[in-house]
């Protein structure tokens, strides 16, 4: 017994049906179909005019998948010479009876995806039985997830790297702190490359800290940290190693005569008073320099010793002013 449905109740649950008449020319057409081919008229044309057919292999008219009754299919839809194999549609086809034809019941397969975000499908588009709807639905939930997940990963990295930065800077002045210093220092021995390190003392900071309390005495080691930074390339390396105590290394930088002006600029910096609540704070430099061809084989102790040795050479000198290291002294 043959069962006749209305077109409304074929399009609904075939949304993607194609009536092809005996002799190959579309006659109707599910309206998924429509949705997914603009600007093409189907009906009323040849179905191998405006399908190729992928699988099976060898069909070159109409009569081939007329012959094969419930065959599987795998077509893509022309545009006048050519065929958009972006878009797969895999389906079957059903002889109907007393030679009206057959019905083609496709549907969008692994090109699913695709062809949702091309032709902005949504639940309405499908049959009611298709599970396509669900696994769409997984498929923006995994999507989600994974972005939830990217997002949650770039944060942590972000977590991370801020957390490597902390330990790696002093909180007070925003510099390198001494654990920062000894990796550069690492660094810089093991790679030879040539460089001058220069220890720096605050003198009188003790005094600024008794007399104006320890809140002035931040507010000069900020300063502090300004003039050093303003006095050094972006390539060098400037250190808080102690309470009152910086070292600044200077990459590629050999030349006594240029750290001389250097360390004498940054005295003079350092001479400007700071003003905290009223009250003048002054305090001065003392700075001991070595460089690291003074050495055959430079380490990070015996550099920071002989620098912090001629630092104390121009203390004992009496303070404001920098010395350079003798080797062999």
């Amino acid at each position: 017994m043959g069962i006749h449905l209305p077109h409304n109740v074929l399009d609904t649950l075939m949304p993607m049906h194609v009536l092809v008449t005996a002799d190959g020319v579309i006659s109707q057409t599910g309206p998924s179909l429509q949705k997914i081919t603009p600007g093409l008229d189907l009906i009323g044309h040849a179905f191998l005019d405006m399908f190729y057919i992928a699988r099976p292999f060898g069909v070159r008219h109409f009569e081939d998948i007329y012959a094969l009754d419930a065959s599987k299919l795998r077509v893509t839809i022309k545009s006048g010479a050519r065929h958009d194999d972006r878009l797969f549609l895999r389906g079957s086809a059903m002889r109907l009876q007393a030679d009206d034809g057959v019905i083609i019941n496709l549907s969008l397969g692994i090109s699913v995806v695709e062809a949702v975000r091309r032709f902005d499908l949504s639940a309405a588009d499908f049959a009611p039985t298709d599970p396509t709807v669900d696994m769409l639905y997984l498929i923006e939930v995994n999507n989600a997830a994974f972005g939830e997940s990217k997002k949650l990963n770039l944060r942590l990295q972000g977590a991370k790297q801020q957390a490597e930065e902390e330990a790696l800077t002093d909180a007070l002045t925003g510099l390198k702190n001494r654990r920062a210093l000894d990796m550069t220092l690492k660094n810089l021995t093991e790679d030879k490359t040539p460089f001058a390190l220069m220890n720096v003392d605050l003198d009188y900071f003790k005094a600024v800290n008794d007399t104006h309390g320890h809140a002035a005495g931040d507010l000069v080691l900020e300063r502090v940290a300004e003039v050093l930074c303003s006095e050094t390339r972006s390539t060098d390396h400037v250190a808080r190693v102690g309470g009152d105590e910086f070292v600044v290394i200077f990459e590629g930088l050999l030349e006594l005569e240029m750290l001389g002006n250097i360390a004498k600029r940054i005295i003079k910096g350092f001479e400007e008073p700071v003003h905290f609540e009223g009250e003048a704070c002054h305090v001065s430099a003392s700075i001991g320099v070595t460089l690291s061809s003074f050495y055959d084989q430079p380490t990070p102790d015996r550099m920071l010793g002989d620098a912090d040795a001629a630092l104390y050479q121009s203390k004992k000198d009496g303070r404001a002013r920098h010395t350079v290291f003798e080797p062999g002294a």
